[in-house]
């Protein structure tokens, strides 16, 4: 259609997204569909949030704020910041938005330039490389070889680099596959970007609480503290806290660059909800017993979901170090036939079959950039799970 922007042509819409819609229409013609294609946890808000929200609507706190964010709000930020991150920011060096995806996008569309390349890790989260192009940019993409846990080595990262490079989007815990960087495999990476200081770090936290056995977080301007006036460190409240619905991301950064981001903020929707910002600040400020108790259940779940796929013939699946999110391969499924006569070409088509004639649904790999994989998201009850394995595995012993 001419009259659309021609920059629509460039972008896709999130398969996350749609694979989540269409689980929702299966369900409502009656399809017993078990859904692990949505991040989200199954886990209800803590009762010290929701009683916080239901305080402001009490109070009145129902009016705009500040465009990126009440002083409350950003000044808990700081103190989480150097709380849990060794990172000192002041109020005017933070950005509060609508989510974790509308920070990255401000970010982006704050400092891209037609022909600025943005260097992205695969696996990587469907967003990252259409928020690049929507902004103008261009996705360069460093492979996270499965050999390696589907983390991307030092050299790879420098080979990537050109004078045109601006940003390097860092996610660690990952979506989609969990893997986490040491304190060590980070500072190698730090270590080339400290040689280029051309290079921007948008670095994406939204998992850090979710890591397992004993492993230690760590962000790129903690370990790298040369960095720290080249980094945008993200986060939110949304996996940390059962808060997706609530939409509250936030940023600590250089103070020129949030001003940046304000700015296009101001123009496009203005402050986040102000009660949802009243619950992310009791969120940050309150008791954090929360966080251990949903890390010991994703860890139950992880565990149960690794045995279970590597049971399955024709599925590897790896012991991620993070997140709620496992990325096994289906390299031993590639060119056999489903028990309904449907070829499994690729992840997609693995990924197609299993939902229609297993009744389980996935996210495929090519969607992250890294294939033959599909993506499972155990944020969901173990008998959910329990269940949807037990499918998959029959429906791996009916190929042929």
């Amino acid at each position: 259609m001419a009259f659309l922007s021609e920059t629509l042509a460039r972008v896709k819409p999130s398969p996350t997204v749609a694979m989540t819609g269409k689980v929702a229409d299966l369900r409502a013609a009656g399809r017993d569909v078990i859904g692990l294609s949505a991040g989200e946890p199954d886990f209800d808000t803590p009762d010290n949030i929701k009683k916080a929200a239901l305080a402001a609507i009490d109070g009145g706190k129902t009016k705009y704020t500040a465009v990126d964010g009440l002083t409350e709000l950003k000044e808990a930020i700081c103190a989480k910041f150097a709380r849990d991150n060794e990172l000192h920011y002041t109020p005017d060096q933070i950005s509060v938005s609508s989510g974790g995806k509308h920070v990255l996008f401000n970010a982006l569309m704050a400092t891209l330039n037609p022909g600025d390349e943005v260097i992205i890790p695969t696996p990587y989260w469907v967003s990252y490389p259409d928020m690049v192009l929507i902004g103008g940019g261009t996705p360069v993409f460093v492979e996270g070889k499965p050999e390696l846990g589907f983390k991307i080595s030092p050299e790879a990262l420098e080979a990537a680099i050109t004078p045109r490079t601006k940003w390097f989007i860092f996610n660690s815990p990952s979506n989609p596959s969990g893997a986490a960087y040491s304190r060590a495999e980070l500072k190698a990476l730090t270590d080339v970007l400290m040689r280029h200081p051309q290079v921007w770090v948008m670095t994406d936290d939204m998992y850090e609480h979710l890591t397992f056995d004993g492993f230690d977080f760590t962000t790129p301007a903690q370990v790298e503290p040369g960095l720290y006036e080249r980094t945008l460190t993200v986060n939110g409240v949304s996996k940390a806290y059962a808060m997706t619905g609530w939409r509250i991301g936030y940023a600590g950064g250089p103070k020129a660059l949030i001003a940046a981001m304000r700015k296009v903020q101001s123009q496009s929707t203005s402050n986040p909800c102000s009660i949802s910002q009243w619950a992310a600040t009791e969120a940050l400020n309150g008791p954090q017993d929360y966080i251990g108790t949903a890390r010991a259940a994703f860890k139950r779940r992880r565990d149960l979901v690794v045995d279970a796929l590597n049971a399955c013939p024709g599925i590897t699946c790896a012991t991620p170090e993070g997140a709620f999110y496992v990325y096994p391969s289906i390299a031993g499924c590639i060119g056999k036939t489903t028990a309904g006569g449907t070829l499994i070409s690729d992840d997609e088509s693995f990924a197609t079959a299993l939902l229609e004639e297993g009744n389980v649904a996935v996210v495929f790999g090519a969607a992250f950039g890294l294939s033959p994989n599909f993506r499972i998201s155990y944020a969901t009850s173990d008998a959910a799970l329990t269940e949807a394995c037990a499918r998959i595995k029959t429906f791996c012993e009916g190929l042929r």
